[in-house]
């Protein structure tokens, strides 16, 4: 069974959990597009883990003269496995300020907040994440991110375009996405979304407004969904990591000889390309509310949601790196 957020939020009979499910979808146009398996059950009694096979090689058909016999040719595939994440939050409120907040809902306010932070923490597994032994990022019992899987891949493009002021971009927008085309074109079919930080989405916006392929439409929730040529933008947001607040999609920073450069990740949705993994989808996502009738003066309130993703063609997801975004430091 596959199913989308919108789909999974019909099997919740909790108000507040379907609430919950709409702000994840309001957060991130990822998770509110992406389809979920929601096939996966325990292993040896605690393990979440989705097995599949990733396609690495396509096959190829050719002509044979007569008497002759075809070049042999497989498709040829990886076995993978990946695990979900048991993502989310707690917070805790004092039951006075819950019950006096008045027009703005301290228990509502502090749900938002955590499944914002929820969504662009998604967003960094999605890009950043891997399941390997050691390395930064190193997340236990997880999935590898697009970063992970795409490198050294046919769909692993670079580029060396300047967008970094008013002036390269005026010079640069059709460079810029001729460069993108021309990265897009490697992948297997067009992508339903590309993935970027705050800085490189501008750029996008602002070539794409001067070629004439900018649009915009309002989604179910009254937010704006910025599309280049029919493939919608997101900005994967920033997270905290614990030390300080870095964008998911990182920015190398400018020197005197170098400028500062960026990458747009690419994916095609579907099962048979980019998508979830999670459980059941009625047990996906839950929210534990606190009893503001229990005794105790500090309460505590949580927001889980159970996800992954995975790549199951290498040729439908992408990323073009070396795009200058930033000038470098004067001397």
């Amino acid at each position: 069974m596959a199913l989308t957020l919108a789909e999974a939020k019909v099997g919740y009979a909790d108000k507040i959990d379907q609430q919950v499910i709409d702000e994840f979808r309001r957060d991130s146009v990822l998770l509110d597009k992406l389809t979920f398996d929601d096939t996966i059950s325990p292993t040896g009694g605690s393990n979440l883990v989705y097995g599949y096979q990733r396609l690495e090689t396509p096959s190829t058909a050719g002509i044979r003269q007569i008497n002759q016999e075809y070049t042999p040719n497989e498709a040829k595939r990886t076995k993978q496995t990946a695990s979900p994440v048991i993502l989310g939050g707690s917070f805790e409120i004092d039951r006075v300020i819950a019950q006096t907040s008045g027009a703005i809902n301290e228990l509502d306010f502090q749900i938002k907040q955590k499944t914002l932070a929820g969504a662009n923490y998604f967003h960094n597994l999605v890009i950043n994440g891997t399941s390997a032994a050691s390395g930064t990022g190193y997340i236990p019992n997880t999935f590898d991110g697009l970063k992970k899987i795409l490198a050294g891949k046919s769909t692993e493009a670079s580029t060396d375009v300047d967008i970094s002021t008013t002036a390269a971009m005026n010079s640069n927008y059709n460079a810029l996405l001729d460069e993108l085309d021309a990265f897009i074109a490697l992948l297997a079919a067009k992508p339903d979304i590309l993935m970027m930080n705050t800085k490189m989405l501008t750029k996008i916006r602002a070539a794409a407004r001067r070629a004439g392929y900018y649009d915009r439409t309002k989604n179910d929730f009254g937010n704006y969904v910025e599309t280049y040529n029919g493939i919608a933008l997101l900005d994967a947001g920033q997270y905290y990591d614990g030390a300080k607040t870095v964008d998911v999609v990182d920015t190398t920073a400018p020197t005197e000889s170098a400028y500062g450069t960026t990458s747009i990740y690419a994916a095609k949705l579907g099962l048979d390309a980019f998508h979830g993994i999670s459980v059941d989808g009625s047990k996906m996502l839950k929210t534990y509310l606190p009893d503001l009738s229990a005794p105790g003066a500090v309460k505590k309130g949580e927001v889980e949601l159970i996800a992954g993703a995975v790549l199951k063609n290498s040729k439908m997801a992408g990323k073009l790196s070396g795009i200058k975004i930033l000038d470098k430091k004067a001397a």
